[in-house]
């Protein structure tokens, strides 16, 4: 899938063309991005507890989350090329409703999320490499050297890094593009008799229940946005970017569809659900004593894709807010390869911290509270195009929404029903809601006086420069 090719800079892109990396990376490469963050460990338990839970209502509830996701991906096009810049969502939120909300929803909906989902993506793995090979590895070993390992490929630059995710994502969407048809034919192993079997009638579609099961669905869909950032480093953007983003949800919502519908012909209601990890009980059921081992290669796979991708994007988002003093001075140095090493080296020590400190019990409540922020990051973008609009009607887009502004509006009446919805359990609302409140009061804070009297701007002032 190595796709690099040479590639002029488009003319609004900032920066000088010293700066830009000789070679950019094609549409096949920014769909790996795109894949390659969405597809995660988290991502597979959804699908399979899902389709145990609602059944037919579930396949429903993921066709919603995918027309919502390609809503978000809509504004994020839009955005991305009106402002082709590293900042992503802060730059744009910064011309439309000033440093403070852009602040706020950058670190609160990307950083922080990514510090605490990153290393529960690890623990799974950790945990995967010990039952396929008990005690070859000490605990937590492996996980962070491939996170010391995908460190040093990142501050080598993006050539190296598009290369390392063309790998994980054909190695990633072919696994489970295999377990799902395997399991749909019975191919490996035949179809078992089961006891409890999903249910698969209408009921829950026609009496809009299956509205209850969006916000679990949609976290399947969440994260092609992260291409953004890397808007100078990809060929053609104008046309790439929205193309990568729809593109990869089509085949995402494909992908889930086929792994959740086979898990159902091959596990009980009760194991898809009450499973700690379910897709581990569904491939070992479709390929037998294999199973673990390719259980084992896609937890791998969906790790370091993740891991990849967060460190290539989110350093580039801590950059463009360096540049616009949103963030530390520190954060604005490059290396020879144009790669934002301080950033990108913070974001791997900030994951290995918790990574080695916190259980994961403790660490998925938190990713569970830190991920509604995620939501607000959605609704703020929404946002912005909304203002901008407004505020810039003649600014040159060379994406624009279709069916504006009914994109933006259901968008962002679905993302606030969704985080209103995001806990798990109703014994576990009160604790997310508490921590997620925690979180966003302590970056509005340091946010605040940041914007008030280090960059001595208005909270709510937008900045057009």
């Amino acid at each position: 899938m190595s796709d690099l090719v040479q590639s002029e800079q488009i003319s609004r892109a900032e920066g000088s063309a010293t700066n830009q990396p000789a070679r950019k990376m094609g549409l096949a490469t920014m769909m790996a991005i795109c894949i390659g963050l969405v597809i995660v460990q988290g991502a597979m338990i959804s699908a399979t507890q899902g389709i145990g839970i609602g059944g037919m209502a579930f396949i429903a509830a993921m066709f919603a989350a995918f027309i919502l996701a390609q809503f978000n991906a809509m504004s994020f096009a839009e955005l991305s090329l009106m402002f082709p810049q590293e900042g992503t969502l802060a730059t744009y939120t910064q011309k439309a409703i000033g440093h403070f909300p852009a602040i706020v929803s950058v670190f609160s909906g990307y950083v922080v999320v990514a510090v605490l989902a990153l290393p529960v993506e690890m623990f799974l793995v950790d945990a995967m490499l010990g039952e396929l090979l008990p005690g070859v590895f000490p605990a937590k070993v492996v996980p962070l050297a491939i996170l010391g390992v995908l460190m040093v490929t990142n501050l080598i630059g993006a050539d190296v890094f598009a290369k390392v995710q063309n790998l994980l994502a054909f190695i990633l969407v072919s696994a489970l593009i295999i377990v799902g048809l395997a399991a749909i034919t019975g191919v490996s192993e035949p179809h078992p008799t089961l006891t409890q079997s999903v249910d698969w009638s209408f009921g829950g579609v026609l009496d809009g229940s299956f509205i209850g099961l969006i916000a679990l669905a949609m976290w399947m869909m969440v994260g092609v946005e992260f291409i953004c950032p890397m808007v100078n480093e990809v060929e053609q953007p104008r046309k790439n970017i929205p193309r990568a983003m729809h593109l990869s949800l089509v085949m995402i919502f494909a992908i889930f569809l086929a792994f959740a519908y086979g898990a159902s012909l091959y596990l009980n209601v009760d194991t898809l659900v009450e499973s700690p990890i379910p897709y581990l009980d569904y491939v070992s059921a479709v390929f037998g004593q294999s199973g673990l081992m390719i259980a084992t290669i896609m937890a791998l796979a969906a790790t370091c894709s993740t891991i990849n991708t967060i460190l290539a994007s989110v350093p580039r988002m801590l950059h463009g807010m360096a540049m616009q003093k949103q963030a530390f001075p520190q954060l604005k140095a490059q290396n020879r390869y144009n790669a934002p090493w301080v950033g990108i080296v913070m974001m791997a020590v900030c994951t290995a911290i918790p990574f080695m400190l916190v259980d994961i019990d403790s660490l998925i409540v938190l990713v569970i509270a830190a991920t509604t922020s995620w939501l607000l990051a959605y609704i703020v973008a929404h946002i912005d195009v909304l203002v901008l609009r407004r505020r810039l009607p003649n600014q040159e887009r060379p994406y624009r929404t279709p069916f504006f502004p009914l994109p933006q509006i259901i968008g962002i009446i679905a993302m606030g029903y969704v985080a209103l919805n995001n806990s798990p359990s109703p014994e576990m609302t009160q604790m997310v809601y508490s921590i997620a409140g925690g979180i966003l009061a302590v970056i509005s804070l340091i946010g605040a006086v940041w914007v008030k009297f280090y960059m001595k701007r208005g909270l709510f002032t937008p900045d057009m420069d």
